[in-house]
């Protein structure tokens, strides 16, 4: 009888060390996402299955052109993924032909997509803060981003990572640019 609790006890600790692990993993390493509606289209498909990856910016920053998840200030585990257009300090200006401004330098993007924005939709220089970024969705037209005043400019600590590989649809199965 002894042989036997000590067996059950030795698999207790074994599932619990598992179990921590995994939690560990997906708290603060990487962790699987599933894309919702078009924002990011034609990058990223809605029903697309992603893993971000969480570690790199504890150490260091996001880069321009970066896909990063974040959560959406006003929604119950709601997460939005966009891309990194400004960065820290930068100022973002948007004109009506849909020119998009870094600094009054015209924002040259070249990441395989082609990112058009209506003609129309302006946007006055807004100048980042120290930790602040301006991200916008690929499918610029149909894009809940900092654009709207209910996503804003996002804080570096409440981006939760980057999208950095597609595990589904197996047909698209990469990385992520």
């Amino acid at each position: 009888m002894n042989k036997v609790l000590k067996e059950i006890l030795s698999t207790v600790i074994y599932l619990g060390v598992v179990f921590l692990l995994t939690f560990l993993f997906i708290t603060f390493v990487m962790q699987r996402t599933e894309v919702s509606g078009s924002s990011m289209n034609p990058t990223l498909i809605d029903g697309d299955s992603l893993l971000i990856e969480k570690v790199t910016y504890r150490f260091g920053d996001a880069k321009r052109f970066d896909i990063v998840v974040f959560p959406y200030r006003y929604g119950n585990d709601e997460y939005f993924i966009k891309r990194v257009i400004g960065l820290p300090g930068e100022t973002v200006k948007i004109d009506t032909e849909g020119n998009i401004f870094i600094n009054d330098v015209i924002l040259k993007e070249n990441y395989g997509a082609e990112v058009i924005l209506d003609p129309g939709i302006a946007l006055e220089g807004v100048t980042l803060g120290e930790d602040e970024y301006f991200v916008m969705g690929d499918n610029r037209n149909h894009s809940m981003d900092s654009r709207d005043p209910s996503v804003g400019n996002i804080k570096k600590k409440d981006i939760l990572g980057h999208a950095f590989l597609r595990i589904f649809p197996f047909s698209s199965f990469g990385g992520v640019k």
